[in-house]
């Protein structure tokens, strides 16, 4: 953890480092999954992440924070040694940007500039 945005995946992630290919099997998926768990993100290894929600506008929230994380993260330590994040602070800091609810407020906006800017004509 060395950002805000970072400590929504505190304890709320996994890195699958299982990577066969496109997943065109009904057991790849299986083993995502089990893998996943109840967390809300997933690091795929040779791959990307992954991001579930309750709501569509969290998942897709969870999936520009992480991606906004990681890039964060790759710079960071490009640029030299980073500064961690505490445990009891990343904890804390979790418990209030972290939550489903939080999720689905951050990612709220965005779909509703593309309602305004599609005068409603998309489909989820």
């Amino acid at each position: 953890m060395i950002s805000q945005d970072s400590c929504v995946f505190y304890n709320d992630h996994v890195v699958f480092k299982e990577f066969n290919g496109v997943v065109l099997q009904e057991e790849e998926g299986i083993k995502i999954a089990q893998s996943l768990g109840r967390k809300k993100a997933a690091l795929l290894g040779n791959h990307g992440i992954l991001t579930t929600g309750r709501s569509v506008e969290s998942c897709v929230f969870w999936f520009m924070a992480m991606e906004k994380s990681c890039k964060a993260q790759l710079l960071a330590d490009a640029a030299g040694q980073t500064v961690k994040i505490g445990e009891e602070v990343a904890k804390a800091t979790h418990k209030v940007i972290g939550t489903e609810l939080a999720g689905w407020f951050s990612g709220k906006p965005l779909f509703d500039v593309v309602e305004k800017e599609t005068a409603g004509q998309y489909k989820l």
